[in-house]
């Protein structure tokens, strides 16, 4: 037993740090000797996870779509809230940087394809769900919207990046929904919707506290 934990310690340490240098190289950039430095692991450990930097890649992609958080009650919020818990988790968590990082980077999508495209569905998902309630004003695509919406979130993450290496995500994407949610929302939702920074830092409480509960219960 002692052995497996070992190994799988060894493994997310790994991926953690291979997340870390996709995150800031990218990955044509990004080298095994880079992510051997920043793991602290020797070569042979590393090999006996993953077989190249391109399977290290998948292994950080396999974080690329997390869990949403819970449903609520008015179906935009839930829209909302993906966007902005994830940008609360995206400075904290590096494999979620990693996945974004290779997910948004042009010159490894022949190896990757599209994974923002899963996004692109739940987002859609969402925004079904909250026409069908008729939250949403009726000339509103959910497809193209949620294709628009997940390329913005892309774009003001990168934004973020290059200039305050994320610490002001929170903000942007705050930003971000209020300006488009009035030409998608109804007026009669809009003065409902809790788009704060401050919000993703709730819902990640809440999101942990499930994933403990769940942890106790076996």
């Amino acid at each position: 037993m002692a052995r497996q934990e070992r190994a799988i310690r060894t493994r997310n340490a790994v991926l953690e740090a291979a997340a870390t240098v996709f995150a800031e190289h990218g990955y044509e950039s990004a080298t095994i000797m880079q992510i051997l430095d920043r793991a602290q692991v020797t070569k042979g450990a590393l090999y006996f996870h993953f077989t190249s930097k391109e399977d290290l890649a998948r292994g950080v992609l396999e974080h690329a779509v997390t869990e949403p958080p819970p449903e609520q009650p008015v179906k935009v919020q839930s829209f909302i809230d993906m966007g902005l818990l994830l940008a609360h988790r995206l400075p904290r968590e590096p494999l979620l940087r990693g996945a974004a990082r290779i997910a948004a980077d042009q010159s490894a999508q022949r190896f990757f394809g599209q994974p923002w495209q899963d996004w692109v569905k739940l987002t859609a998902q969402q925004l079904t769900a909250a026409k069908e309630q008729g939250e949403v004003l009726p000339y509103v695509d959910p497809e193209r919207t949620a294709q628009t919406m997940v390329a913005a979130f892309t774009g003001t993450q990168l934004m973020s990046q290059a200039s305050t290496q994320m610490s002001d995500l929170e903000e942007r994407v705050s930003l971000l929904y209020d300006l488009v949610l009035p030409s998608i929302a109804v007026p009669g939702v809009l003065g409902r919707l809790d788009t704060s920074p401050e919000r993703g830092a709730r819902l990640y409480a809440e999101y942990r506290a499930a994933v403990e509960a769940r942890s106790a219960g076996g």
